[in-house]
């Protein structure tokens, strides 16, 4: 059998229960490790190289915080090794904040139009644990379907889920509740031509929210 270190992504041997998650040791102690705890079956692993958080449903979370965004470019090179070297889901979590606000449109372009994965902006650490988690329950009720890259409707009253939405510029709770409605996830919202935004939300909004997912 290989060993983990000759394998660019170890995650993809690994079978996830439902209601499990695996981290990466890196994490361990972190603030959104100790969120999880009591939330999910949280289990740590030395051996998932690229990925953060593995998931079941071969779906894994890379996790961007405030630090690798200043720090440079090697965050990019994980995304893009990632991409080329796994057939996983990979789902990319930024955290957003004044200090990395700055670098976030290179990482929007970078992740959802040249990488077409699906990119959630939180606050902190606390707001990552709470997608995750997030994601967890809804592969436990559904486990044939991802809230964020499948054709499933979303769960509307989830908080975090509908935070994220409401952090793009000119949207509302009511506008991120319509598009939620609409799409079903930030996947499909990513991927929507501007003809259907106008629709739901006129000309000028529409333009303004295609020109941010786009920028």
């Amino acid at each position: 059998m290989a060993t983990k270190a000759n394998l660019p992504v170890t995650a993809g041997s690994i079978v996830v229960p439902y209601g499990h998650v695996i981290g990466n040791e890196k994490w361990r102690g972190s603030e959104v490790a100790q969120k999880l705890q009591g939330k999910v079956k949280l289990i740590f692993e030395d051996g998932l190289g690229l990925v953060d958080f593995h998931l079941s449903n071969r779906t894994c979370i890379l996790l961007i915080s405030e630090a690798d965004l200043v720090a440079g470019d090697e965050f990019k090179r994980r995304l893009v090794k990632f991409r080329n070297v796994s057939s996983l889901r990979g789902i990319v979590i930024v955290e957003k904040t004044q200090i990395s606000e700055q670098y976030y449109s290179g990482v929007q372009k970078l992740v959802v139009l040249e990488l077409g994965m699906v990119l959630l902006p939180v606050a902190n650490q606390g707001e990552a644990s709470q997608l995750i988690i997030q994601l967890v329950r809804e592969q436990g009720r559904d486990r044939g379907a991802n809230p964020f890259v499948g054709r499933r409707r979303c769960q509307l009253a989830e908080p975090a889920l509908l935070q994220a939405v409401q952090r793009i510029p000119g949207l509302g709770k009511a506008k991120a509740l319509l598009l939620l409605q609409r799409f079903g996830s930030i996947h499909r919202l990513c991927n929507a031509p501007l003809s259907e935004l106008q629709q739901l939300l006129g000309q000028t909004v529409a333009q303004q929210i295609y020109t941010f997912l786009h920028s």
